[in-house]
């Protein structure tokens, strides 16, 4: 019973979150090409942004939500975005999401900050398995920070 009314209350939350967001509202949104993707209300055209699934360079709509902790705890299936700055400011490169709406998808993503550690030079990864690969092994060429941010992301198209 107690877990049936933590689903409820973080879906209400999720319902109520994507209509009020922290990101600024009425800014374009520039692409690490600095291509100016739209301008508008971030919760429509105007949060488009270029990401890559699978070596696919895809255009997702996303928008950062509040209440992320209670967000992630009553949600165990949220997907992952990759970045390599925080997603409110200007990216180095491209984000990279680890699915799609045909593969495992839900609108929930928690961001991870890319790092890359001393002696690796920065560069543009193309899937999530490149980045998983990457902060693997002895002598991992990243570190991936989880920032605890959730976002409800929506993938509208092909870039």
């Amino acid at each position: 019973m107690k877990t049936h009314a933590l689903i409820l209350i973080a879906t209400a939350l999720t319902i109520a979150s994507c209509s009020k967001t922290s990101l600024k509202e009425l800014q374009p949104t520039v692409t690490s090409d600095s291509k100016v993707l739209d301008a508008g209300n971030v919760n429509g055209r105007g949060g488009a942004r270029s990401v890559y699934y699978d070596a696919k360079l895809l255009t997702v709509n996303m928008v950062e939500l509040s209440a992320s902790e209670v967000l992630i705890a009553g949600n165990k299936s949220t997907n992952k975005i990759y970045a390599s700055n925080d997603l409110d400011d200007p990216q180095d490169f491209n984000s990279v999401i680890d699915a799609i709406p045909t593969d495992g998808f839900n609108p929930l993503w928690q961001q991870f900050l890319i790092v890359f550690n001393p002696g690796f030079t920065p560069h543009q990864f193309f899937s999530d398995e490149e980045v998983e690969d990457a902060a693997a092994g002895q002598s991992p060429e990243i570190t991936l920070v989880n920032t605890g941010e959730i976002y409800r992301c929506s993938v509208i198209g092909p870039h």
